[in-house]
């Protein structure tokens, strides 16, 4: 597991390897990820939008940017924690993914950025 406080929001990460498969005629790997954000400040804050970079070593870098996580743009008061799970397809053995999410306090409405921290997509058989 990997994490990261910015401005009082902990970002704890947990990659899973979930096998390969072809698509398109091309070899695949999948990972899922599971996420939970932890408001460690003192006031409420609301998840807008999120911002990927996944780093395949055989492709450039792929760019994401969507509102919410999986559909939703949740509340998150302090002392609490939301948790979500998603996943990505990359072409090669080795890759890894970073980015940030944009949140807006909601007692004084400024908006500002929490970085999620970088984290690798490798399966056990590739670690050598």
């Amino acid at each position: 597991m990997v994490q990261l406080l910015t401005r009082g929001i902990r970002v704890s990460v947990k990659v899973f390897f979930e096998g390969t498969y072809f698509k398109d005629y091309k070899l695949n790997y999948s990972y899922a990820y599971q996420i939970t954000i932890h408001n460690q400040g003192k006031e409420a804050v609301q998840l807008q939008s999120r911002h990927w970079e996944i780093i395949d070593s055989l492709r450039t870098k792929t760019i994401i940017d969507v509102e919410g996580v999986v559909g939703k743009k949740p509340v998150i008061s302090p002392g609490k924690s939301y948790t979500y799970k998603s996943g990505c397809l990359v072409t090669s053995s080795v890759g890894a993914m970073d980015g940030h999410y944009n949140f807006i306090n909601l007692a004084t409405t400024k908006k500002f950025r929490v970085y999620i921290p970088k984290f690798k997509l490798s399966p056990a058989f590739a670690m050598n």
